[in-house]
C-alpha cells in the first residue's frame, strides 16, 4: 500500500469534542485524537458518526502541552472513514477525518 499523506502526524492523545456542523441541534460527542496532522484527525469517540458528515472539531492543547494558557483548535471537516472499536471492553467509534480549515484561539479567549 503505498501512503498518501503529504503532511507529518503526531502521535496525540488530547481531548476533542465533536458536533455535527450541519446541525444546530446535534449533541455534543467528547473523545479523545489518536493523530493529528495540519490535514487531518482521527478521534475515537463513544458514538457512532456518519461517513461523509460534516464536522466541528475542536481540540484542546491543555497549558502542560503549550507551557502556558490552553489553546483551542477549532477546525471544520468532514469523516473520511469510520472503524468500529473496542477499547477497554467497550464498543468505540474511531473516526478518520479530514480538515477544510481551522483556526487556533490562544489564551484567556479559550477557556471564555
Amino acid at each position: 500500500m503505498t501512503e498518501r499523506r503529504t503532511t507529518r502526524r503526531y502521535d496525540l492523545s488530547l481531548p476533542v469534542v465533536i458536533r455535527a456542523s450541519k446541525d444546530a441541534d446535534s449533541s455534543m460527542q467528547r473523545g479523545k485524537t489518536r493523530d493529528v496532522s495540519t490535514r487531518g484527525v482521527y478521534f475515537v469517540v463513544e458514538q457512532g458518526i456518519v461517513a461523509g458528515s460534516e464536522l466541528d472539531i475542536t481540540i484542546t492543547l491543555t497549558s502542560e502541552m503549550t507551557h502556558g494558557a490552553e489553546v483551542l483548535v477549532r477546525a471544520m471537516g468532514r469523516t473520511l472513514r469510520i472503524e468500529e472499536r473496542t477499547e477497554d471492553g467497550l464498543a468505540r467509534t474511531g473516526v478518520a477525518a479530514i480538515i477544510d480549515r481551522f483556526d487556533m484561539i490562544r489564551g484567556e479567549a479559550a477557556t471564555a
